[in-house]
């Protein structure tokens, strides 16, 4: 159905097109050589570039264009085409929705990872949690599980760090 709607609009601007002479119709020609070379929603507007800015050259030169000139000028316009449409900044919402493998919709915004965030299985994990902290705090660890005393000197140190812990958490 598509396919045949096209065909029809394709056939209606190309019999349109039939009236032109001369130059005209020789710089239509020379469009239609390079039309393709965009998408298919473009293809009347570059169409309408090319002759447009064949006519300005020929009113530049105030002589015919030879028909190498034409060919040029005509890549030219698909090329700065082609440079306007990559230039175009691509800006997503971070709003926008997201739909994930399993089917789930999500915005685009919870997808960013956090330095920052709590890795819950590895908080879990005594040996990552005994690697991260200070020696000083593992070996008064120690002498709790093993039931020493602490001296003065450690018990201020575990409230210094409790402490510290506890303004991080806020």
């Amino acid at each position: 159905m598509r396919q045949e709607v096209i065909a029809d609009i394709e056939q209606a601007i190309n019999q349109s097109y039939d009236e032109l002479q001369g130059d005209w119709h020789q710089w239509l020609e020379v469009a239609k050589a390079y039309e393709h070379k965009v998408p298919l929603q473009d293809r009347l507007d570059i169409r309408h570039d090319i002759i447009i800015e064949l006519y300005h050259a020929r009113q530049r030169d105030q002589k015919p264009i030879p028909i190498l000139r034409a060919y040029r000028i005509a890549s030219l316009m698909v090329a700065l085409y082609w440079r306007r449409v990559m230039s175009k900044p691509t800006i997503l919402s971070l709003e926008a929705e997201l739909q994930l493998d399993d089917g789930e919709v999500v915005q685009l915004k919870d997808t960013i990872a956090d330095d920052h965030a709590i890795d819950l299985e590895a908080w879990h994990d005594l040996k990552t949690w005994l690697a991260g902290c200070p020696m000083r705090l593992v070996q008064i660890a120690n002498k709790r599980l093993n039931g020493h005393a602490l001296t003065n000197k450690d018990r201020q140190y575990l409230w210094r760090f409790r402490q510290k812990e506890q303004r991080r958490l806020l």
